[in-house]
């Protein structure tokens, strides 16, 4: 106390200190679905056949620390031939052996108390002189057996690669249910990106080793428990493509959070997805997409849904109606529109008539000089006509559209109606669209 008098003890927490592991546990998946929990709070990952797909040792060593440090804890890593070997380095902090020869030097130095079967013989072998794993790797192993049991030779073994070794690896949930208490209460939405962040590493694991994509997940706002306490407060984020890379997911979640007004204080945060579906194999194509990927102009989409809100960045969803008021239908970007139902609402002749890019949602009327309608200049009938009819109960009844182009050459989508005034017809020019 007199070193660090500003230290803050917690009492020790056995279940959260286990409910912790797991979670790391869980979010390392995504590396290796071969994962496995040792003695004193340690996981032993089998990389053997992920060395390729993340780059390497190095970069593979780099990224499992930047993930655990995400989660907001911190670790000793190593890395062996063997898991035993692995986990004494780690224990030690002895650093790092990639061939079989250099752990066996490193091992050879380290002392015999990590080796939690001699512990109850220190001892002894402080007496004899038995210090390190060295020395112990020396002594002749029928009167240490005896001496020890087979335990302490079974852990040498391993580390040095003498008989195979059997692990229970861990098997992930078959559905994903994530939460955390947090440290204090949480006024300020923005505040607990930090928190559904850690809970969106441990879904990565999870759907990396069931080979999963999630298309909705549910961030729920736990608030004070008691009585008086109200629902969670829920966050839905629907996907138009299915991902499994938490780096989306974290800046939709932000953009959702940036607008999120709290009613009361937050306590605890869970993560659910509730909707998933067989993770789609990467691109056989030898060369990239022009202008990006699919998945990359998704990823807009749903950025800009968080961030606009979803009735704002629409689709198209034409109907088969040939009146244009009706047959120009938008619907928000989170709808689902299979190709099939799409080219069963167009009409068959679609292609063939010419329709504007941009269709004004209420025509504009043009005043007529020369006998020409006229738009900023004079207006040139570029086309026949197209006359689209509809029935008496209509407020549109018999149009005839034309194309049409200014001097500036911009073409415009017109509409010529005939109105009975008086005892005379007259002709009425309407401005509904441009095209692009």
């Amino acid at each position: 106390m007199l070193l660090a008098p500003q230290a803050q003890f917690q009492e020790r927490s056995l279940p959260l200190e286990a409910e912790a592991l797991q979670a790391v546990a869980l979010a390392l998946l995504q590396f290796t679905p071969q994962l496995a929990e040792a003695e004193e709070s340690t996981l032993l990952l089998d990389v053997g056949a992920s060395l390729r797909l993340f780059g390497g040792i190095h970069v593979l060593c780099r990224k499992v620390a930047s993930s655990v440090r995400a989660l907001g804890f911190t670790g000793n890593l190593s890395c062996a031939p063997t898991a035993r070997g692995a986990w004494l380095l780690a224990r030690c902090h002895a650093g790092r052996a990639l061939k079989m020869s250099s752990l066996e030097r490193r091992l050879e130095g380290l002392l015999v108390s990590v080796l939690p079967p001699a512990r109850q013989y220190l001892s002894w072998m402080e007496g004899i002189g038995c210090l390190t794993l060295g020395d112990l790797y020396r002594l002749p192993r029928p009167g240490l057996q005896r001496r020890c049991g087979r335990a302490l030779l079974d852990m040498l073994d391993d580390a040095h690669g003498g008989r195979p070794e059997l692990h229970e690896w861990l098997e992930a949930p078959a559905s994903f249910h994530a939460k955390i208490e947090l440290f204090d209460r949480v006024e300020n939405a923005e505040a607990l990106l930090f928190g559904a962040h850690r809970l969106l590493l441990q879904l990565t694991g999870w759907l990396s080793v069931h080979q999963l994509a999630v298309e909705r997940i549910r961030l729920l706002l736990e608030h004070e428990r008691g009585r008086t306490a109200g629902p969670p407060t829920v966050i839905e984020v629907v996907l138009a493509e299915p991902t499994w890379k938490d780096a989306h997911l974290v800046r939709l979640l932000k953009e959702r959070l940036a607008k999120q007004e709290l009613d009361a204080p937050v306590i605890g945060l869970c993560l659910e997805a509730p909707q998933v579906q067989p993770m789609a194999p990467l691109s056989d194509s030898l060369f990239p997409e022009p202008g990006g990927s699919k998945e990359d102009w998704q990823r807009l989409l749903e950025l800009l849904s968080a961030r606009l809100g979803p009735e704002n960045v629409l689709q198209a969803a034409p109907k088969a109606d040939y009146r244009p008021e009706h047959a120009n239908a938008w619907v928000s970007i989170q709808e689902k529109i299979r190709p099939a139902e799409a080219r069963a609402q167009l009409p068959m002749d679609v292609t063939s008539l010419p329709r504007p890019t941009w269709l004004l949602a209420k025509p504009v009327p043009l005043l007529i000089r020369d006998h020409r309608p006229y738009y900023g200049s004079p207006l040139r009938i570029r086309s026949t006509g197209e006359r689209i009819e509809a029935g008496w109960w209509s407020d549109m009844q018999t149009r005839d559209y034309f194309m049409a182009q200014g001097e500036d050459h911009a073409h415009y989508w017109l509409y010529k109606e005939r109105v009975i005034k008086g005892a005379e017809l007259e002709t009425r020019w309407y401005l509904h669209g441009f095209f692009g």
